[in-house]
């Protein structure tokens, strides 16, 4: 072999420049070749071998294809170390390009491994969100960190690879530029301090529903990062927060609803002042159809009864006597109405009180929980209770208070002697 090469050299020497090119061409193509073998049979195996493991093993194949990332980024430093190590045998190259070569070589060589570990982590982060409690304690923004600092130490071995110095050395030279290196990686700080604290008390986990005006997000936590928590909100659309704000801003977590298994209501109705009166006794008689207010109206005559009798001849006057009311015998409707229905959590705070009265009139308030805290049956179950007692309303002599609009109003006048006139 070497006398061929010496004959083909001397058969070229009227062309110098023919034989390093020669060299050369064919020292790429040792490189190519070795990247298909490796790339096309040897990955071809393995990848369909993982295939096979991952079957068995009965997970999908989005796992071994990531796996094969880290093989296929490996991969290319064959091409590189072969390229490397033969440029040196291409005749009437100085000295200095082919140490140049050789160093680029090298660094590729270094970033290339840099980058397979970067992916190794991926696949350890998808491996490890399989698990049950993965989302409560994400591990995405320390492998980030990891990788950062692969990156850092890859370029740092590359200077000085091509400086020619001890890695040692570099890194002492840093140690006096320590004040930029903080000032220039500030926010990966803060956000790797707030990523420590995040998951240790678990403020915030991947499905959460978090409500932060400020960062006008307002939806479920889809992704922690090591500089960001993304946030997909109820219009579908994308918020990424940076993740240090969860730590200085302040911000609400519905997880609580969820965990409680009840949705609040609290919501009232105005009711119209001068609609409140006492109920006489064929009014209160006509209440007792109402399968529940039994309790109520039973208990309540008891009571007024026992009281009224200790006013002696003085509780002959109306004036002094207590007597049921249609709002509080319509807040006792509303009561017993919320303990019986199937939706309402029993087991949670349950409520019928009044506010203030405002010039919209006579709050009522509804302070109650649903069993389900799905918004869509939340919802419907919040709607059924309010439609029902609007409607059930004029049953106890009550009115909501509304407020005029500017349309023209129509009053009829009842003549009489004659059919009713219309008049604007």
């Amino acid at each position: 072999m070497q006398f061929r090469l010496e004959a083909l050299r001397e058969t070229l020497a009227p062309y110098p420049w023919a034989y390093s090119l020669l060299v050369l061409t064919a020292l790429l193509l040792v490189a190519w070749l070795a990247n298909l073998v490796t790339k096309r049979i040897l990955l071809r195996g393995l990848r369909q071998v993982l295939m096979r493991v991952a079957a068995l093993a009965g997970h999908a194949g989005n796992g071994s294809i990531s796996r094969m990332r880290v093989v296929s980024r490996l991969a290319n430093v064959v091409p590189a170390l072969v390229i490397g190590s033969g440029i040196a045998l291409v005749p009437d190259l100085s000295p200095g390009l082919v140490a140049f070569i050789t160093g680029l070589c090298r660094v590729f060589v270094i970033f290339t491994v840099a980058l397979a570990f970067g992916h190794a982590l991926d696949v350890a982060n998808e491996v490890y969100e399989r698990r049950p409690d993965a989302r409560n304690k994400p591990i995405k923004g320390y492998l980030q960190v990891a990788k950062i600092i692969a990156l850092v130490m890859a370029a740092l071995a590359s200077v000085a690879l091509l400086a020619g110095v001890d890695l040692v050395h570099v890194l002492t030279g840093l140690g006096a530029a320590s004040a930029v290196l903080m000032l220039i990686f500030q926010d990966t700080i803060l956000s790797f301090a707030a990523s420590l604290q995040i998951s240790g008390d678990g403020r915030v986990r991947i499905g959460d529903w978090i409500e932060m005006p400020s960062q006008n997000a307002d939806g479920d936590v889809i992704d922690i990062a090591l500089h960001t928590v993304t946030v997909q909100n109820w219009d579908k659309t994308i918020t990424t927060v940076p993740t240090r704000k969860l730590i200085s801003d302040s911000f609400k977590n519905w997880r609580g609803m969820t965990e409680a298994g009840g949705r609040r209501i609290k919501r009232a109705i105005y009711l119209d002042q001068h609609s409140t009166r006492f109920l006489d006794a064929d009014e209160i008689a006509g209440l007792r159809r109402f399968r529940l207010l039994d309790d109520y109206l039973g208990g309540k005559s008891s009571e007024l009864e026992a009281w009224n009798q200790t006013l002696g001849e003085r509780g002959s006057e109306a004036v002094n006597r207590r007597r049921v009311t249609n709002l509080g015998t319509f807040r006792a409707y509303v009561l017993q109405y919320l303990r019986s229905h199937p939706g309402i959590h029993q087991d949670l705070t349950l409520l019928v009180r009044q506010l203030d009265p405002t010039q919209a009139g006579l709050p009522l308030e509804v302070y109650c929980f649903t069993n389900d805290t799905a918004w869509a049956a939340y919802e419907g179950v919040q709607g059924d209770i309010f439609d029902h007692l609007l409607a059930i309303l004029p049953e106890f002599g009550l009115r909501v208070f509304q407020a005029h609009s500017d349309a023209p109003v129509e009053v009829r006048l009842r003549r009489e002697d004659g059919p009713v006139a219309a008049a604007d």
